[in-house]
């Protein structure tokens, strides 16, 4: 018996998983700006955009295309070191 492996990004992903990807990445704010919906700004919760997104098919394809661009979006590692180091440039050289 061979595996059936689905082409679709989207296949076993549900609607759940994908909002709360979003808001653990951008916020509700950030959020509220990218897809411009009512639920991510005013009183946000999981559960009140769900019911809104499923009842809603134009707001639901957006949240889909933002969770899609989010997962080929690479998120820039953290440097171990800070690009300022205070013991080093701290100080002021004197002449």
């Amino acid at each position: 018996m061979t595996a059936h492996f689905s082409k679709d990004p989207l296949h076993g992903v549900t609607l759940e998983m994908q909002v709360n990807a979003l808001v653990a990445r951008y916020g509700w704010v950030k959020l509220g700006q990218l897809i411009n919906i009512n639920c991510f700004k005013n009183d946000p919760s999981v559960k009140s955009s769900l019911k809104f997104l499923r009842r809603t098919p134009w707001a639901r394809a957006e949240v889909e295309a933002l969770y899609l661009d989010s997962l080929n979006d690479t998120v820039p590692e953290a440097k171990d070191e800070p690009a300022f180091n205070p013991w080093t440039e701290g100080r002021s050289k004197q002449d």
